[in-house]
């Protein structure tokens, strides 16, 4: 099954939605949806499909699903307005603008019967599937600490949100992903340098509620970009790095003969073998819509990030800034996050 997809916003995210979208068998690009009628009509001279300067026009022409790409203060009316079309939708993260607006799209989506995908697309890095799928088989043993680290210089395409809202909601996702837990409470510091109204760094503390701590270190500030994941237990310690979509293993050579209660005790940790994994590379996006397409026609939404995990992100993101604005921590409680 063929299903016609427009793309809603060509800015850098919605061209790469072009992009991908039109090598896909199960997708035709049929309408790509910007202000700037210039910049819709050059994505579709090189990917496909009719451009068009407002939604209302492309929705004139039948859409079985859209991918909206616009800045985040338009995600709740743009999303809105196609669920309420009958059309399914992926929505770029954050899922919207505040919880409450999350909430409401989440609660619209079940009401007009349409699939609502979030798109976190650090969920379909290989590694990171890789890795959940490692942990979920307790290759690790115990799980003591997540640690985060996303930073790079400042983009100037962003204007809307602050790198909490921007960054940070990639890694509160993806940590809840592989830890399979939720947050329980969170503390934060942020700092504004260069943007002109939020936030340009954060460094947060993350408690999950099956005792895990992640560390989060996200800022637009530094001059050269990094993409890390790292997950310490008691066998070693895993470490992705998004960049290169690379896994590795650092083994505790101790970890082995005897359990965890006795080495602590006794022996401490020993540095063991360094094993890279074996990860099959694909582009994230690619497979974040191939899994978005795939739920649509199947019915099946067990494998997209659901508007309940998107609306989890913000919330976590939105924590993140109270904390560090009332120099206090908040307490975000609520159940697991999907694995």
């Amino acid at each position: 099954m063929t299903l016609k997809v427009a793309v809603v916003g060509a800015g850098s995210m919605g061209k790469n939605h072009a992009r991908v979208l039109q090598t896909l068998p199960s997708a035709e690009l049929v309408a790509v949806v910007d202000p700037d009628l210039a910049t819709a009509r050059a994505v579709t001279r090189l990917h496909g499909g009719k451009a068009h300067a407002s939604l209302a026009d492309a929705l004139m022409s039948p859409l079985d699903a859209a991918i909206v790409a616009v800045p985040t203060q338009h995600h709740f009316e743009t999303t809105k307005a196609l669920l309420a079309a009958g059309v399914h939708v992926l929505v770029e993260k954050p899922i919207a603008a505040t919880v409450e607006e999350a909430n409401a799209l989440g609660a619209i989506a079940i009401r007009e019967k349409r699939v609502l995908a979030v798109g976190h697309v650090e969920r379909f890095n290989p590694a990171i599937q890789l890795l959940a799928k490692k942990l979920a088989e307790g290759a690790l043993g115990r799980v003591f600490e997540v640690r985060a680290r996303r930073v790079g210089p400042f983009p100037a395409r962003i204007r809307d949100v602050g790198v909490a809202l921007d960054l940070g909601t990639h890694d509160l996702d993806v940590m809840r992903f592989v830890v399979g837990a939720d947050v329980a409470r969170v503390y934060a510091e942020t700092k504004r340098e260069i943007h002109t109204s939020r936030e340009d760094l954060v460094s947060a503390l993350v408690r999950f509620d099956n005792d895990v701590v992640g560390v989060l270190e996200v800022n637009w500030l530094t001059p050269t970009k990094a993409r890390e994941l790292t997950v310490t237990g008691e066998r070693g310690m895993f470490h992705v790095d998004y960049l290169t979509q690379d896994l590795y293993f650092y083994e505790n050579a101790d970890a082995a003969p005897i359990g965890w209660a006795e080495m602590s005790v006794l022996r401490g940790v020993s540095e063991g073998s360094m094993t890279k994994l074996l990860v099959r590379k694909v582009e994230p996006l690619r497979t974040e819509l191939e899994t978005f397409l795939a739920a649509i026609t199947s019915g099946d939404t067990s494998a997209i990030v659901s508007p309940d995990d998107g609306t989890r992100a913000l919330e976590l993101a939105t924590a993140l800034t109270l904390a560090a604005t009332e120099v206090r921590p908040v307490l975000v409680g609520r159940k697991g996050a999907s694995r």
